[in-house]
């Protein structure tokens, strides 16, 4: 008869290999017996110590680790069953195995319950009985050694993964950042620049002299109010700072004049200039959804526009857009006839645009951003002296003489304060800073 202990406890030593070989203690007050059972076991390679009754065996095991304990029911003092149910309760790695005769069956069962025993061996065993017991548990024994080192070593090696997967999930949300920080400074100084470029054609100076900042702030809240995707409004606001750019090649006494006193020829020159810009940008691969844009915007809805005569739907929105942004300040700036109109008057004129030259929905889009409604404050007008690093540009700073200094969304350092205040000095004037307070930027 047999039984599996129902629990099983890995010895101290669970998680470390396998020993060479497995320790046997048997226990019977007959050295005789104690005899045979050493001459058979050892014959099976087993490391064999012997005890003459259960309290020396409790004190053996005290000092050494036991694989296997194999005792005989009747002894005097303390019997099988109470060892064997004292080494389940204090060694409980330790497999148990008791020897009895059939008269004592009664007691065997109780033993079995009491001690966990796995197997018990009638007297006289059969020495092949006997032996293969040991092996089976002993085997057993093994695969269950086995299995806490293996389940030990995966717990390990899971905790192992889990901290590397912390630390490379960490480390790329710090690359993300980054990689977020550089893309957003690179659109920044992508901007930057363009405003620069665009501020080359400003220095002629009369019409020109912000021209191109007005007509891509406009044209960037109309493309907002149209729920255009974020790079999409970019893409309108560059080509607002860049659709004059073609015109740099013309002579200040041509650009001096309004529309209404060019000749045929002048004119005609004159409506090259989104087709000049297109060429001159044509190397610049991010920028043809740009150029697409600044090539169409003296398209008209009727189709009685330059270069290509497009005519409604088929002019990009980014371009019906700049045309309107565009006639606003043209309208004020008397580029397109002698006499310079209100912003009023030019509100009355794109009105009457509408449907023919301009996009109507544009148009409409376009009037009601310029409806006056109060508005929170959002910048704080400070001198230069008031100014502190962290602050944001709210808006671009513009010198006395039209040229742009820095633009919109400028981080403000010592170092940069310290250049400007310079400037300052140098020019003899005052500068004003539109700015944001640190952490609203």
């Amino acid at each position: 008869m047999s039984a599996l202990p129902d629990t099983w406890a890995p010895s101290p030593q669970a998680a470390a290999p396998a020993p060479p070989g497995w320790t046997v203690l048997c226990v019977d007050d007959e050295p005789n017996i104690l005899s045979a059972l050493r001459r058979a076991l050892r014959g099976e390679g087993y490391r064999v110590l012997t005890a003459g009754g259960g309290t020396e065996a409790l004190a053996l095991m005290e000092r050494e680790a036991v694989d296997l304990v194999i005792s005989d029911m009747r002894m005097p003092g303390m019997d099988g069953a109470q060892l064997l149910e004292q080494v389940h309760q204090r060694w409980p790695q330790a497999l148990r195995m008791l020897l009895t005769g059939h008269a004592d069956m009664g007691s065997t069962v109780a033993a079995i319950n009491r001690g966990r025993i796995l197997r018990y061996i009638a007297k006289p065993w059969d020495e092949h009985e006997l032996l293969g017991a040991a092996r089976d548990a002993l085997e057993w024994l093994g695969l269950q050694r086995d299995k806490a080192r293996l389940e030990a070593l995966t717990a390990r090696q899971n905790e192992e993964l889990r901290v590397l997967n912390d630390e490379l999930e960490a480390r790329v949300q710090a690359r993300t950042q980054e990689l977020a920080q550089a893309n957003e400074r690179l659109r920044r100084n992508y901007l930057n620049s363009i405003k620069v470029f665009s501020n080359l054609l400003e220095l002629r100076g009369d019409q020109f002299a912000g021209h191109g900042r007005r007509v891509a702030a406009h044209a960037r809240r109309i493309a907002r109010e149209f729920g255009l995707h974020e790079d999409e409004v970019v893409q309108v606001f560059v080509a607002g700072l860049l659709h004059d750019i073609g015109l740099i090649g013309m002579h200040d006494g041509l650009l001096a004049k309004p529309l209404s006193q060019f000749s045929p020829e002048e004119l005609a020159a004159y409506r090259q200039h989104p087709l000049q810009a297109e060429h001159s940008l044509m190397a610049l691969d991010d920028m043809q959804p740009v150029v697409a844009l600044i090539r169409a915007h003296h398209e008209r809805w009727d189709g009685q526009g330059y270069p290509a005569q497009l005519a409604g739907d088929a002019i990009p929105l980014g371009a019906r857009i700049l045309a309107v942004a565009e006639a606003y300040e043209d309208y004020q700036s008397g580029h397109l006839t002698e006499a310079r109109c209100s912003a009023a008057e030019a509100l009355v004129l794109l009105r009457h645009g509408a449907g023919t030259q301009f996009d109507p929905q544009v148009v409409q889009v376009f009037l009601h951003l310029l409806e006056p409604r109060p508005a929170a404050p959002t910048s704080l007008a400070l001198a230069t002296d008031a100014v502190e690093p962290e602050m944001v540009l709210a808006a671009d700073l513009v010198s006395s003489r039209g040229i742009l200094m820095l633009t919109a969304g400028q981080r403000l350092t010592a170092s940069l304060i310290a250049r400007i205040r310079e400037f300052e000095a140098r020019e003899g004037g005052q500068l004003t800073l539109q700015v944001r307070p640190p952490g609203r930027g």
